[in-house]
């Protein structure tokens, strides 16, 4: 017999107004006490066990008892990554703004599918897929899908590449598929992010399709090897994947030489861009990725250097018609489909999707163009603040700190991977490890927006007294 709570009971409303002004109280208070708080969690996922588990109650419980549960539960495991401490990853803490839009969407629980289901969440990606253009240098005519990260923003992008090289040469591959296909080739770093590898297998086409390109000293593309494969490779079927910030060392591909040459073969020319592609809205960094808008497709995080609630990304089409077509579908019941531009779940990999557009819309509402272009020369900034400490310390940088990432030598990888645990349990700032050319790293990422020369300067002291 059920005896818990009954959906539309007396008293209802009541109860979500209580619960929701409780999770907000508690939201805010948690992330007030950031600053302060270990950036490592007291409890590791094993001893979280029986919080989390046992049975499934017969019962229901009040809303009010559930987020109590949920928080007692939770907090021991929290990490402190949206802290001003927290190095490990490029991972950025949410701002203000954006976290309450973040907050608000999730009261709006709206499904952003398209017009028909949201009008406002199809508005805010629209509005705010604009501003993102304008920052990045990417032209206004591009397709903008607001997808969960890099992973999909990749995965999109190389659909679209493979739906255009393969129509090129006559073949359908929506319809037809692979089997029987022309051969495509994915000419790309071999210093590319792992998600290309993975976008490639979930795509359909391999690994063994990937033909790798050297890469110089800091880790971008060494673009006479691109002349050098491309010439080997047959033309038509040709994917080139560049790279706006390596992640290990910040690097970033020569986009304009790596696009004329790709062009010049027939190649499409997909750019990922997870955090390198900002430096374009900085005046000071923009150079790093001059010609970038001559590619065909870009992906970009949001909760890197943008500082947007997980998860955000967002992937652009110089062909829109290309993009709707590779991942679009269309279905009778589905009001609003196939008509119109495309929008939303057309560009995305997603169909009940989060109004992540509120979040974005809000983030750049608050920063403004100054105020991006300050995240990004500030990070940059204090990326060479660490490196120029740990140095004077006595430890090696072993790459050229272009944007916010160091890579640094402490000793034997035994060595650095003590360094590593000494500083990850001490909670004063978390780091993680790398290996780079054969080589066992720290590995430094300055991407929160509310990092601090004095967080730098703390976390330096405490990594230099590890190594010691």
């Amino acid at each position: 017999m059920h005896t818990g709570p009954t959906p539309g009971a007396a008293g209802e409303v009541g109860q979500a107004d209580h619960v929701l002004h409780r999770a907000a109280r508690y939201a805010a208070d948690f992330r007030a006490g950031l600053a302060d708080r270990p950036v490592t969690a007291r409890l590791d996922v094993d001893a979280l066990a029986d919080a989390f588990g046992g049975a499934l109650p017969a019962t229901g419980s009040p809303p009010h008892d559930v987020l109590d549960a949920l928080v007692a539960a939770a907090e021991p495991g929290l990490m402190a990554t949206a802290g001003p401490r927290y190095f490990g990853f490029v991972i950025g803490g949410a701002l203000e703004a954006a976290t309450a839009a973040d907050i608000v969407a999730a009261g709006w629980d709206q499904c952003a599918f398209n017009t028909a289901l949201s009008p406002a969440a199809m508005a805010a990606e629209a509005g705010a897929g604009t501003w993102l253009k304008d920052l990045l240098g990417i032209p206004g005519s591009a397709s903008v899908g607001f997808v969960t990260g890099g992973q999909e923003a990749n995965t999109v992008g190389l659909a679209a590449a493979r739906h255009h090289v393969l129509s090129e040469v006559g073949w359908d591959v929506e319809r037809h598929g692979l089997a029987g296909a022309p051969t495509i080739r994915i000419v790309a770093s071999e210093e590319r992010h792992a998600t290309i590898d993975r976008a490639v297998r979930l795509l359909g086409l391999g690994t063994d399709a990937i033909a790798p390109v050297r890469a110089g000293d800091n880790g971008a593309m060494d673009v006479g090897d691109l002349e050098r494969v491309l010439a080997d490779t047959p033309a038509g079927q040709t994917i080139v994947c560049l790279q706006a910030g390596n992640v290990n060392t910040g690097a970033c591909d020569d986009l304009r030489a790596g696009c004329d040459i790709a062009h010049d073969h027939g190649a499409w020319v997909h750019v990922d861009g997870a955090f390198g592609l900002w430096a374009a809205a900085s005046p000071t960094t923009r150079h790093l990725v001059a010609g970038l808008e001559a590619a065909d497709s870009w992906g970009c995080d949001g909760h890197k250097w943008l500082n947007v609630p997980y998860d955000a990304g967002y992937v652009f089409c110089s062909r829109p018609g290309t993009h709707a077509a590779a991942v679009s579908y269309t279905a009778a019941y589905l009001t609003g489909s196939g008509s119109g531009p495309a929008v939303g779940a057309d560009l995305t990999l997603g169909s009940s999707r989060r109004a992540r557009g509120f979040a974005t819309w809000a983030a750049l509402r608050q920063l403004g163009r100054d105020g991006i272009a300050d995240v990004i020369e500030r990070c940059c900034m204090l990326a060479r603040r660490f490196a120029d400490g740990l140095a004077a310390g006595g430890l090696e940088v072993v790459n050229d700190v272009v944007l916010n990432q160091v890579l640094v030598a402490v000793g034997s990888e035994a060595e650095t991977e003590r360094v590593l645990s000494l500083v990850q349990r001490g909670g004063i700032c978390w780091l993680g490890g790398t290996t780079w050319r054969g080589q066992r790293l720290l590995r430094v990422s300055v991407a929160n927006a509310a990092t601090t020369e004095g967080d730098v300067d703390r976390s330096v002291a405490e990594i230099l007294a590890a190594a010691r």
